[in-house]
């Protein structure tokens, strides 16, 4: 069965609500500056017009950038990954928040686990290496787990520890709700 598009019951074509939506995103225009933009293109709509347009194809055109910015980095040749775990307390019990971060800072994995060791660490990067596939360099912190499961899934990745390497992973831990 054919995806449906988002836009199908909208009188209004895709290209004009795409342009809205990134107007209104990329530059700091408030919707009624959008709405006199759009106006004097000749396109005549109200600006909760284009607010309801935010809201409702925001996460989409976000989730479709993401995706396409994933995808080119495969490709790119020094991909570096920053891999942390932290502890978080779920109801009362601790677990552990694993947490894989580009070298651009985008959050590509999140995994939660009861347990701190080397299966945990292997289930994490297998998780995070079916998705994303397989990076250039792997920096971690100094604990022992990651590199006892780098070397059961055999990779050919390279990896990095040290003292003030991982900041990068360590700066991503903002409060976090799935």
């Amino acid at each position: 069965m054919p995806k449906r598009s988002p836009f199908r019951y909208f009188k209004t074509s895709p290209e004009i609500i795409r342009l809205a939506v990134m107007m209104y995103v990329r530059f700091p225009l408030s919707l009624r500056n959008v709405e006199d933009l759009l106006h004097e293109r000749g396109i005549d709509v109200s600006h909760e017009t284009i607010r309801f347009w935010w809201n409702r194809f925001g996460p989409l055109f976000a989730a479709e950038i993401r995706r396409n910015r994933v995808h080119s980095l495969r490709a790119y040749s020094n991909w570096r990954w920053h891999l942390d775990e932290v502890f978080v307390k779920i109801n009362g019990e601790r677990h552990y928040l694993w947490r894989a971060v580009d070298h651009e800072g985008e959050v590509l994995e999140s995994y939660v686990t009861k347990g701190r060791d080397r299966t945990a660490a292997l289930k994490f990067l297998k998780k995070t290496m079916k998705r994303h596939g397989s990076p250039e360099v792997v920096v971690t912190d100094r604990l022992r787990s990651y590199g006892a499961a780098m070397k059961v899934i055999g990779n050919a990745s390279r990896q990095e520890t040290g003292r003030w390497k991982n900041n990068r992973a360590e700066n991503s831990h903002l409060p976090f709700r799935r």
